[in-house]
């Protein structure tokens, strides 16, 4: 006969009364350090100073085109391109950019909708007009110029 008895009332159970906290306290911490992805720019781009800024209301009303110089030189050239929603596009490609956008938003705020443009010092502004007019043929009247704040000396 055996010294040792052997223990015969203890549960094999994993207690997980406590797994609902574990999960609920990962889930809140994803939501705090998460951030939005926002643009990889494919541009360079050195934003001109400002002498008057404005804030934007409602930036949910608010799209973006970048004109700059491209990162890859070597693959896309040395001229301005135009850059929205991550690609690289032509003047041509604003119109279907800005109806794409329009679908985006709710119906009654889709005429309200706002182009921010934000364009590189060093663009021709022939890129830019062209931009201008396509904007005018989608019907997106309202344009930001985006900048950087003046350096106060």
């Amino acid at each position: 006969m055996s010294k040792f008895k052997k223990k015969t009332g203890t549960s094999q159970e994993i207690p997980t009364s406590a797994l609902p906290d574990i999960i609920f306290m990962l889930l809140f911490f994803f939501m705090v350090t998460t951030v939005m992805r926002t643009d990889d720019l494919l541009i360079t781009q050195k934003l001109p100073q400002a002498s008057q800024l404005s804030k934007i209301e409602k930036k949910s009303l608010v799209s973006y085109i970048f004109i700059g110089t491209p990162k890859e030189v070597t693959k896309y050239g040395d001229e301005p391109k135009i850059q929205a929603n991550g690609v690289l596009m032509e003047p041509e490609d604003i119109a279907l950019f800005v109806e794409q956008e329009k679908t985006k938003l709710p119906e009654s705020d889709r005429n309200k909708i706002t182009m921010s443009m934000k364009i590189s010092q060093e663009a021709k502004m022939g890129i830019v007009t062209d931009v201008q007019e396509e904007l005018k043929k989608a019907n997106a009247r309202k344009i930001l110029y985006a900048s950087t704040p003046k350096l106060v000396k």
